[in-house]
Parts: C-alpha cells; sequence; structure tokens
C-alpha cells in the first residue's frame, strides 16, 4: 500500500517555548513513529523563542526586516537539524533547504524535517508548510501552542469564543487583520492563509497535545479548527 504524504508545521513555540520542551518532543515523536506505517511526513520546523530573539535584537539594533528575516530562517533550519537528531535521521546529510531536495528526501525516508527554504518575502515556516502542501498536492496540518483558532488571543482574553470551522476566505480575512512582522506569532501567517485559498488547500490547526494529532490522523474526532470549503 502506497503511504500517504502530509505535511506538518510544527510550531517553534512547541518545540522550544523557552527551554526545550523535551515532555512534549518525546510523545511526538512517539505518535509520528506509530502513524509512518501509512504516512510519510514533511515536517516544517518553526523558529520559536530562539527566531524571536534574534529577531528582536536585530530590530533594537535598527538591523532591516530582510536581514531579521534571515535570522529567523536560521533558527527555523537549526530547529530542523535538532529535531532530525531527537529522531535519529538522516543525521549526515542535514536537512533540504529547497523544494528540489526535499522530494530528494522524501524518496529515503518517512519522516523529513526542514526549516524555511529559499528566502521570500513576508513568509515564515507556516507559509513554507502550505508551499509544500500546494506542491505534492496534500493536507496541511499545523501544530501550535492553543488548540486551534479562537475569534481573538485566548491567552489574553478569558471570552475568546473556539472556531471549530471556518472557510479559506474568512481565515484570510481574519489573518490580514494582523500586519506582517518577522517573527509574529498567529496560529497561521497571511501567506499560508492566501496560499491554502488559492490552492483550496484542506487546513487543521490544532494544539500541542499529540494525541489529538493521533486522532486526526486516525479519523477520529478531534480538538482543533478546520480550515476548508
Amino acid at each position: 500500500m502506497k503511504k500517504r504524504l502530509i505535511v506538518l508545521s510544527l510550531g517553534g513555540s512547541l518545540i522550544i517555548p523557552d527551554n526545550v520542551d523535551t515532555t512534549f518532543l518525546k510523545q511526538f515523536k512517539k505518535v509520528i513513529q506509530k502513524n509512518t506505517r501509512k504516512y510519510l511526513f514533511i515536517i516544517v520546523c518553526g523558529g520559536g523563542s530562539v527566531a524571536r530573539k534574534y529577531i528582536n535584537a536585530l530590530k533594537d539594533l535598527g538591523i532591516n526586516e530582510k536581514f531579521q528575516s534571515f535570522s529567523g530562517i536560521s533558527a527555523t533550519r537549526m530547529n530542523a537539524r535538532f529535531m532530525n537528531y531527537i529522531f535519529g535521521v538522516n543525521l549526515e546529510e542535514g536537512i533540504p533547504h529547497t523544494m528540489k531536495s526535499l522530494k530528494k528526501y522524501t524518496r529515503k525516508q518517512d519522516v523529513v524535517f526542514c526549516g524555511a527554504l529559499e528566502y521570500k518575502p513576508k513568509q515564515t515556516s507556516d507559509s513554507t508548510a502550505a508551499s509544500i502542501a500546494k506542491k505534492f498536492k496534500t493536507i496541511f496540518i499545523n501544530l501550535t501552542n492553543v488548540s486551534g483558532l479562537y475569534n481573538k488571543n485566548p491567552k489574553k482574553f478569558k471570552n475568546a469564543k473556539f472556531i471549530s470551522e471556518i472557510s479559506w476566505k474568512n481565515f484570510l480575512k481574519l489573518s490580514n487583520k494582523m500586519k506582517f512582522k518577522p517573527g509574529q506569532h498567529f496560529v497561521l501567517d497571511q501567506k499560508a492563509a492566501a496560499i491554502i485559498l488559492k490552492n483550496k488547500i484542506k487546513t487543521y490547526i490544532i494544539g500541542k497535545n499529540p494525541a489529538q494529532l493521533d486522532k486526526l490522523l486516525n479519523n477520529k474526532k478531534f480538538k482543533g479548527t478546520i480550515i476548508s470549503r
């Protein structure tokens, strides 16, 4: 049976919120490895607190947004190498930096980690993952530090309402309410929202509980947000 390829965006806030979350990473590894019997995974890593610290320092020093973005890209790639070490895969060859090399990696292993690929303006690891889902014509799962999409930040507002399902068009409107900046923190960035709308990519947003990912991968009821239609 041919395995189905799935693209995951693994938020840097889950890998390294401040210190490395080893409890989460152990559980995440277990769920991914369990499901490699029927899936191939491309997992795009975010930069997390490391990226934001670099970006904020460059901003304070008056360095332009392009170089701030470069430092963020470097952090995503460092996190991807770190995830390789945890999974014990492809230790010698490193990680893919281009779409072309990414395809080669998927022929050799069941789990491929990468960070941001080539530099593109106003792009984060989320939009990289959305572009990869477009290339491989597959679904996109975004793992972040909240359980799904809310009408406002649930960490700041106790009355924030959970949104279990939303259209591509309405999600783009919601994401565009924020002005882009390197290292921004929203469940899915503006460019990713535009890509999934244009290419009609079914997208899921779920939180940091790997059990919810396992349920989603096995067609069971899960806590999260579906972006479609």
